[in-house]
């Protein structure tokens, strides 16, 4: 075995194969509210329950989690991949005017869980978390929220992974 440069081809190459799960993270503050496409997801504590997820330092999402101090994580029925493209930009809410908390964001509806936080009513399970710690990692915060609510839609569905896609996230920036 030789070594190989550690080329920015090679790093993207080797981190995509990382198996990822795929999901769309729910975010708010104030009136605010966005979801974004992400794949940097992982359990980090049993006791209490954490969940750390990677976002990008210049996303919307970054700053309505650092400003709400909170988070949902929406997983997918793998056989619907096409909310994931939807979810690549910032995200347009629509209230409904019912008070209730519900509306639609890029037009898939969601409703308030514990912390305010959207949660997709198509998502095959959700995890509702309060953010804990937050560390700068360079291009990347990792937030880790505890666990505060969870529900599962669809115990029976193969949850969405990167590899269901043509999409690449990891390594080292494309220039």
């Amino acid at each position: 075995m030789s070594d190989t440069a550690l080329t920015d081809e090679l790093v993207n190459r080797v981190t995509w194969k990382i198996p990822n799960a795929l999901a769309l993270v729910g975010s708010r503050s104030g009136d605010e509210r966005n979801a974004m496409t992400t794949s940097w997801i992982t359990q980090l504590s049993m006791a209490p329950v954490i969940i750390g997820i990677g976002v990008d330092n210049t996303a919307v999402t970054h700053r309505l989690i650092t400003d709400g101090g909170s988070f949902t994580v929406n997983l997918w029925d793998a056989s619907n991949t096409r909310p994931f493209v939807k979810f690549s930009k910032p995200a347009a809410y629509e209230a409904v005017a019912d008070g209730t908390g519900t509306g639609t964001l890029n037009g898939w509806s969601v409703y308030e869980a514990a912390t305010g936080a959207p949660v997709f009513v198509d998502s095959a399970a959700w995890m509702d978390c309060e953010v804990r710690h937050s560390v700068n990692l360079g291009t990347h915060t990792l937030f880790m929220g505890e666990l505060v609510a969870a529900a599962i839609n669809n115990d029976d569905a193969r949850l969405a992974s990167m590899s269901d896609t043509r999409m690449k996230y990891g390594g080292v920036k494309r220039h």
